[in-house]
């Protein structure tokens, strides 16, 4: 059975793949908050659809409850809908320090949206997906409020065992879509598609078919689903979900609410797109690793973890876990190491006032030994480290890498596997 480390850790990685979350830990053992490498929020993945031709509502994006109140009067709407801009899901029902209920409200009239403005900007939002104190909201989103009729989900995603994309759709939208699958796996349509062919019309018109799209809103939703999968090459994304895909009364069909994840090795030619990344709701220190090319994630525990690779990184946490130990952090080198990452990563692991002790797991496949050793030896040195250091290194250069820290004449515990590791550092906690 999983432990409550890995449990968290494996959903944890789902959700930087699908949509930021807040994980609450099932044990009193860690809490994690899952953050996208890449951070858009709404209003911008929403400009993106609109400048490809996917249809959305009206909005304008503010920045004072002036700007707001402004934003809408030019909307000239029936009815106006105004969401706070966070990363985190939950905004309807969330909490503003300011007193205000809700990040996302409805009115008809422009006053109450420049009175509810000046309740949201400068002031936190607590949900259910962020920190107790809540995350502070910089810009609200004014848009034009749509009737919908009808809800359906719609998403494209990378899908390895098929080798390209896939297109997944259901008639069930407006709701948490794994919930659908488990209850009712007959709603859940799918069509694999081939990366050189790229979207057939057939496979559009048969999806929107099986969204229950009818007469002239099949062609229309057919549209928008071949105009969604252009932007989703256009833009290098591993997944762009639409949750709902809707249909108002009027006759449209309209993406109301979408999330799109981004390929991060393709930042080289999406330059515009990573420039909107918004780092605001990162915890400084996990803006300071990404400088340095490191993936950071906070726990609550107090043995730091620094290894290369997730999978690794939540074995790690997983034989800490059941050793008796608890992990400090989610750290991960990747693989094109340099000494002067090791450094950093040791830099940042020793200025978390909750470290007892830090344990190195590196696996040598594309990873030198020999530099982590190096750059390891560098920063007890440099940085005078104070803490029990365990590592447990293998690959690469690993004979190599096993004299330089033996011939250093540091306080360094070596470990012949994973397990030893674990243990001799859950150990040097317990004696403290």
């Amino acid at each position: 059975m999983a432990s409550p480390v890995a449990a968290q850790a494996r959903s944890l990685l789902r959700d930087v793949a699908l949509r930021p979350a807040f994980l609450a830990a099932r044990s009193q053992a860690v809490q994690l908050t899952s953050r996208r490498w890449l951070n858009l929020q709404e209003y911008q993945s929403k400009k993106l659809m609109s400048d490809n031709g996917v249809r959305v509502q009206r909005f304008f994006v503010a920045d004072t409850a002036n700007e707001a109140l402004e934003a809408a009067k030019k909307l000239n709407a029936k009815e106006i809908v105004l969401k706070a801009q966070i990363l985190a899901g939950g905004r309807g029902k969330g909490v503003f320090n300011s007193g205000l209920k809700g990040g996302v409200h409805l009115t008809k009239d422009p006053k109450v949206v420049g009175q509810l403005a000046k309740q949201m900007i400068g002031y936190n939002l607590a949900t259910k997906q962020t920190p107790k104190e809540g995350v502070k909201v910089n810009k609200v989103m004014v848009a034009e409020a749509l009737d919908i009729s009808r809800e359906t989900y719609l998403a494209i995603l990378m899908d390895r065992s098929c080798n390209g994309p896939v297109l997944v759709g259901s008639p069930t939208g407006g709701v948490d879509i794994e919930e659908v699958a488990a209850s009712n796996p007959e709603l859940i349509f799918k069509e694999q598609i081939d990366i050189f062919e790229g979207i057939k019309n057939s496979q559009a018109q048969r999806m929107a078919e099986n969204l229950g799209f009818l007469g002239p809103l099949k062609n229309q939703a057919a549209d928008q689903i071949k105009k969604l999968y252009n932007l989703f090459l256009k833009v290098d994304a591993t997944q762009v979900e639409v949750n709902p895909f809707g249909e108002t009364p009027e006759g449209q069909v309209v993406c109301f609410d979408a999330k799109i994840n981004f390929d991060d090795n393709a930042e080289f030619r999406q330059k515009d797109i990573f420039a909107m990344d918004d780092k605001s709701e990162n915890e400084p220190i996990e803006n300071e690793a990404a400088r340095y090319d490191l993936k950071y994630i906070g726990l609550d525990g107090n043995i730091a973890c620094f290894v290369n690779g997730a999978g690794l990184a939540m074995a790690t946490c997983d034989i800490i876990f059941l050793n008796g130990g608890k992990p400090a952090n989610f750290l991960d080198l990747g693989g094109r190491v340099k000494e002067t990452q090791v450094y950093q990563a040791f830099k940042l692991l020793t200025a978390d006032p909750k470290v007892e002790a830090i344990l190195v797991n590196i696996f040598g496949g594309i990873v030198n030994c020999a530099i982590i050793a190096n750059g390891i030896t560098k920063a007890c040195r440099e940085l005078e480290l104070k803490v029990p250091l365990v590592v447990r290194l293998e690959g690469t250069n690993v004979q190599e890498a096993q004299n330089i820290l033996s011939n250093s004449g540091l306080h360094i515990m070596s470990a012949v596997d994973l397990e030893d590791a674990a243990k001799k550092a859950v150990a040097s906690v317990s004696k403290k």
